[in-house]
Formats: structure tokens, C-alpha cells, sequence
């Protein structure tokens, strides 16, 4: 991988591990060379996955409303920032030409950015890792219901496992560097 989005909480959460996953990870990330892209922010986990890419010499670029940079949330150590005007704007760039999305944990945005690159991989739009690190079972209330669509008809078992996820970075690194995609059609009937 040359470049990874990552998405994650404006809010650090109220658990100090949360806080050191998203070192590590911008840690890691920094060490390999791998160009991180985030949503531009200094606060919560942004900040932190920030702090350490750019504390390890890492390249990292950032993707920010005109409202939050107006809000003064803009990291200010990042200087490569791109500032949009809408966050699907936002969430488009933020994925575009990267080599896998990376999600933390997070609220509403989050999920809202995560889910949009599964549905772009289930829709053939993007064929790249997408990754979810299950900070201490962070993800595990999630992880089950898309179990449950499985089971009741409303995603189908193959791209299912398009949405990656592991307890560690090393762990989910080495799944994305294994990854293959091969969703299926999403509209496709099995005829009886």
C-alpha cells in the first residue's frame, strides 16, 4: 500500500486505548512510508493518528470542510490540506486513488465514511481493503449486526467479508496486504 484513508473520532473516547491505537497506527503507517489521508481535524483521534504520522516523518494529507477548518479544527502541523465545502465531497477525496480505508473507532462520521466505502466495494466503485480496527471489541455490536443482515437476506455472505477487521494494526495490515477482492453482485438471484 503507498496511501490509506483513514477515518476515526473527533472525540478521543474515554479510554486511554483508543487514544494508542491511533498512535499506533499513525505510527506504523509513517515507518512504512504509507501516505495517510484523514479528515484534516486536530482534535479527538484525527489529532492523535495526525501527531504521531507527522512525529515519525510521515506523509499525510488532510481533507476538511470549509466549516470545520472555519471552526479553527484544521490540524495546523498538516500541510497538506485540501478544504471542501460538503462532506460528501470530503468523503469522495478522502478515498479517491488510496490503496484501502482504514476505519477507528468513532461516532456518526465515522460509520457514515466507513459504510460509504463498503457500499462503493459492493457496487464494483472500489476494489480496495476496506479495514476496521476493532479496538478492544470496539466494533463487536456492528460486526454482529452485519452478521445479522447476512442471516436475514440483506447482504449477501461474500460481500460480507468485504469489511476487513482485526483487533491490532499489525493484525489488520497484514489482512489488507492479503486482501483480494471479489464481491458479488449485489442484485444477483439465485433462481430456484
Amino acid at each position: 500500500m503507498k496511501s490509506v484513508a483513514v477515518f476515526c473520532g473527533a472525540n478521543p473516547g474515554n479510554q486511554p486505548w483508543f487514544a494508542a491505537a491511533a498512535a499506533e497506527l499513525g505510527k506504523t503507517l509513517a515507518e512504512r512510508n504509507i501516505r495517510v489521508l484523514f479528515g484534516g481535524g486536530s482534535v479527538g483521534l484525527m489529532g492523535i493518528l495526525a501527531d504521531a504520522v507527522l512525529a515519525h516523518g510521515g506523509p499525510i494529507t488532510g481533507v476538511i470542510t470549509d466549516q470545520l477548518n472555519g471552526l479553527e479544527l484544521g490540524h495546523p502541523g498538516v500541510h497538506d490540506m485540501i478544504v471542501v465545502e460538503s462532506m460528501a465531497e470530503r468523503r469522495t477525496l478522502l478515498i479517491k486513488g488510496t490503496d484501502g480505508v482504514i476505519t477507528l473507532p468513532g461516532g456518526y462520521g465515522s460509520m457514515d465514511e466507513h459504510f460509504e466505502a463498503l457500499t462503493l466495494a459492493q457496487l464494483h466503485q472500489y476494489r480496495k481493503p476496506v479495514g476496521l480496527l476493532n479496538v478492544r471489541g470496539y466494533y463487536d455490536p456492528m460486526l454482529h449486526m452485519l452478521e445479522h443482515m447476512v442471516h436475514f437476506g440483506f447482504l449477501k455472505e461474500q460481500n460480507r467479508g468485504l469489511c476487513i477487521d482485526a483487533a491490532t494494526v499489525p493484525e489488520l495490515l497484514d489482512k489488507m496486504a492479503a486482501y483480494e477482492y471479489q464481491a458479488v453482485h449485489k442484485w444477483l438471484v439465485e433462481k430456484s
